[in-house]
């Protein structure tokens, strides 16, 4: 009887966590971060160093002396070109932003009748796609040249575009969240008279918020830094070129431009940086207060 009443008394006890491993975890963490930033910490310390620093040895970290020089001296590289920057930065944004727009809406409406609704081939087709993202993009280069040289889109912005909107990840992972919607809330909608098209985009979508926010992030990301990988196969045209095509060419220039490039490396990463830190306070938001249960 003693033995069950004690046993009782420690089941109600709670169990906290130590103070010394509290503060163990934040040094662990707080490590491991500062480590994690330090690229990123690097590649802002050397856009503001003058050249004989960057060419220092042994390389210092930090900079010593801040100067502006490396950003006015890419200013002037560029502004030497015969096609304007702005037309870069323009083709740069365009791509990337119809591309993830594009690949967003297609994938989820692609992904939600598989997801919640039953029709004959469903499983096959889903097995398909998971068996595409086997193969990198490598493998597939030459599909895809053949498929935009017959349609016709060599040297056209659609040749990047297209192939995005046609990737497989963001079907996958939107059929993975829409499939953890409940039916019984369709099921109202459809009672209530919505459509189709009114549930998946009124009542779907908002639902699944973390996942597009997510695919968002990859998207912009790969088409970011496309125009210099994949882009140089189908662009020939220097007015379609993109900003890191434009930055890249800084630095066939010899060391006498390492400054240059690597103002352009930070200009290059912060875009991407920036879309991830906004989109990712939204998917914390998102998930800490929509969940749901059947």
């Amino acid at each position: 009887m003693k033995l069950a009443l004690q046993s009782l008394r420690w089941g109600k006890r709670k169990v906290n966590r130590s103070w010394y491993g509290n503060i163990l975890n934040v040094l662990l963490l707080a490590a491991l971060g500062y480590f994690m930033a330090l690229p990123l910490v690097f590649v802002v310390s050397s856009a503001f160093k003058p050249l004989d620093e960057i060419l220092t040895y042994p390389p210092k970290f930090f900079v010593q002396r801040p100067t502006l020089s490396n950003f006015s001296d890419l200013y002037n590289l560029l502004s030497g070109s015969w096609v304007p920057f702005s037309r870069y930065v323009f083709n740069t944004f365009f791509i990337a932003i119809v591309g993830t727009g594009a690949h967003v809406i297609i994938a989820s409406m692609a992904a939600y009748p598989v997801a919640k609704r039953k029709f004959p081939g469903r499983t096959f087709l889903f097995t398909v796609v998971v068996l595409s993202l086997m193969f990198s993009a490598t493998v597939t280069q030459v599909t895809n040249y053949m498929t935009m040289s017959w349609l016709g889109m060599i040297d056209t912005y659609w040749a990047i575009i297209i192939p995005a909107i046609g990737s497989s990840l963001g079907f996958y992972l939107m059929k993975q969240f829409m499939e953890n919607i409940p039916d019984a809330l369709l099921e109202a909608a459809q009672i209530d008279g919505c459509s189709e098209f009114r549930i998946f985009w009124n009542i779907v979508m908002p639902v699944v918020k973390p996942a597009w926010l997510t695919l968002i992030i990859f998207s912009f990301q790969s088409l970011w830094g496309a125009g210099s990988t994949v882009g140089s196969m189908y662009i020939y045209s220097e007015q379609l070129k993109t900003v890191d095509f434009a930055l890249h060419q800084i630095l066939a220039g010899g060391i006498i431009r390492i400054g240059p490039s690597m103002a352009a490396t930070l200009m290059l990463i912060s875009v991407p940086i920036l879309i991830f830190v906004f989109a990712q306070s939204n998917i914390i938001q998102t998930m800490s207060s929509s969940g749901m249960k059947d």
